[in-house]
């Protein structure tokens, strides 16, 4: 690891004039991303801006119904409270199935929105990279790819995007608030990430002067009928290989609200839309989830080693849905 400085601050104002003032400089929450990549020397700030003790750590209840989720929040604490637990029980099960229970007890929510890659390509020094290295290259294409993405990708990256819970976050509409020394503003978390594109290092809509100050989840009453549904190598702190996050209401048998992203198969959190506009208005049948699923996957395009992740997330989104339509109609 590189040597740095050092600054606590005390206030989000004061978080910004510091970010401001040093231009290459980061700011650390939880650490659990960050610390990793200075080791691996992927991240070289020359100055950390500890953000550890904003008063940004509340989940508030919003007057028309919605959350409003501090960006220091816990991940632990959020998948444990009240309001998201019963309200959101998909967003719970999201954080549940990320990392190990003591980086859950450390990593933040905002700081999960700018989670970086896990491709080992990306990691590893001696291999080419868009993302680490611009123009550098892509080993995965035609290296060992069994965990990168089918959707949205080019020749420059089909690195995946890693977080559990923005998956979560973009099946449930959820905003992102970002303030800097130039004010507040909100995007939505579909918007928030980037696909690679021809610019893969650049990954976010976030300057880099502003700070993730919350999260605000719209209120969503179908969504206490939702499930984080999620693929991988072993039970426990591995990265999904595909995963499915959706929301559901069936009446009379009929689709009549759906929300659905998928994880592991893109370069962000992918929400499935092409999925969604197939199943509203449509039974809620396996004939309807197959077809919404196929509709979402057309684009798809697998590699050597990660084809089977396309009929892998065909089967995951069917039975997904088939367990939510089943609860929607007892």
């Amino acid at each position: 690891m590189r040597s740095f400085a050092y600054h606590r601050a005390t206030d989000v104002p004061g978080a910004l004039r510091a970010i401001t003032a040093e231009p290459n400089a980061k700011f650390l929450g939880g650490g659990t991303n960050l610390v990793d990549l200075m080791r691996a020397t992927v991240e070289q700030p020359g100055t950390i801006v500890d953000i550890s003790r904003l008063p940004l750590t509340e989940v508030e209840e919003l007057p028309d119904g919605g959350v409003r989720v501090g960006a220091l929040v816990r991940n632990s604490a959020l998948a444990a409270h009240p309001l998201i637990r019963t309200r959101y029980p998909v967003l719970t099960q999201a954080v549940l199935a990320g990392a190990s229970a003591q980086l859950r007890n450390m990593a933040t929510v905002g700081g999960n929105l700018l989670q970086r890659t896990r491709c080992p390509y990306f990691y590893d020094q001696a291999s080419a990279c868009n993302k680490r290295e611009p123009g550098s290259g892509c080993d995965a294409l035609g290296g060992f790819n069994r965990g990168h993405a089918i959707l949205g990708t080019g020749e420059s990256c089909i690195a995946t995007h890693p977080s559990d819970l923005c998956v979560a976050l973009a099946a449930l509409d959820a905003t992102v608030e970002v303030e800097s020394l130039r004010g507040l503003r909100r995007l939505p978390l579909t918007e928030f990430h980037r696909l690679p594109g021809d610019t893969p290092a650049v990954e976010t809509e976030l300057a880099a002067d502003e700070l993730i100050t919350a999260i605000e989840l719209p209120p969503l009453p179908f969504a206490a009928n939702s499930r984080y549904r999620k693929v991988r190598d072993r039970a426990s702190y591995a990265f999904a290989l595909v995963s499915v996050a959706a929301a559901l209401e069936v009446r009379d048998n009929t689709v009549t609200s759906v929300r659905l992203a998928l994880g592991g198969v893109a370069g962000k959190p992918w929400r499935a839309t092409e999925a969604e506009r197939s199943l509203l208005g449509a039974p809620a049948t396996d004939d309807s989830f197959h077809t919404a699923a196929d509709a979402e996957l057309a684009p798809a395009v697998g590699r050597e080693h990660n084809a089977f992740k396309i009929e892998l997330a065909r089967r995951t989104i069917t039975a997904t849905l088939r367990q939510l339509a089943s609860r929607s109609a007892a």
